[in-house]
């Protein structure tokens, strides 16, 4: 790693992909942080055009930074889709330089927007790991959990439902079941009965057997009759007195 002179607000350190270039004082908005230099590389020139690597930074048509070498301090600052800071380029002077563009505190890590062509050639593959793009995928992850953790709420309530309907289908069952058998075993215990009495008729009210209603009334009291007088009638007698 490269030596940092103690005058300088920043210094190397572990980033989340991996090196990245943090304050170490606090950084006004609008000041210069950085120049990012190397060999310019001409495009016209085949063998410059065939250099490739994550560090080229693009001038303009014709002319690269290659900001590879190890002396180039701006090229450990990673890139941000929210950044604090940005690339001041002069095509005309071949020359980057990096500034604020907001308060930058201790501790906090410098870094500029890439421009698009880099983030589709070297960022988005990979996917992007800054710090808003790692706030969207928390986000993401959070609603990813939340949603199955709904559905699986929907189909432990569509289980448990549909286990009390299964639950009340089969009292419902066993119940007429029961039923069924109760009135099987009542209309045994009438014939039964019915069997054990003459003609196969209950005493019940409903009628009797021939034998005992014969004998019922056999064993009723006749009625006595008022006896026979011989007496004669008054009036025969008054004329046989005469």
């Amino acid at each position: 790693m490269p030596a940092i002179p103690s005058n300088k607000p920043y210094r190397v350190g572990r980033s989340r992909t991996g090196l990245g270039l943090f304050a170490t004082k606090p950084i006004k908005k609008g000041a210069k942080i950085i120049r990012y230099f190397g060999p310019l590389l001409d495009s016209r020139k085949k063998k410059d055009d065939a250099i490739e690597n994550k560090y080229l930074f693009e001038l303009n048509g014709r002319w690269t930074i290659d900001g590879s070498v190890r002396k180039n301090i701006a090229r450990y600052i990673n890139h941000a889709c929210k950044p604090n800071a940005e690339s001041d380029v002069s095509a005309r002077k071949r020359k980057v330089v990096i500034r604020a563009i907001k308060k930058i505190e201790p501790g906090e890590e410098i870094n500029y927007d890439y421009g698009t062509d880099y983030f589709k050639a070297y960022l988005k593959p990979i996917g992007c790991k800054c710090d808003a793009c790692e706030k969207k995928r928390k986000k993401k992850r959070a609603e990813a959990r939340a949603e199955r953790l709904r559905l699986k709420a929907k189909e432990e309530k569509k289980a448990q439902k549909k286990a009390l309907k299964e639950a009340e289908k089969k009292a419902a069952k066993a119940r007429r079941k029961k039923a069924a058998k109760a009135k099987v075993h009542a209309k045994g215990q009438l014939k039964a009965q019915k069997s054990q009495l003459p003609n196969g008729k209950l005493l019940n009210g409903h009628s009797q057997p021939k034998a005992a209603r014969k004998k019922s009334a056999a064993a009723k009291p006749k009625a006595s009759m008022r006896p026979e007088t011989s007496a004669t009638p008054v009036g025969v007698e008054m004329q046989a007195a005469a």
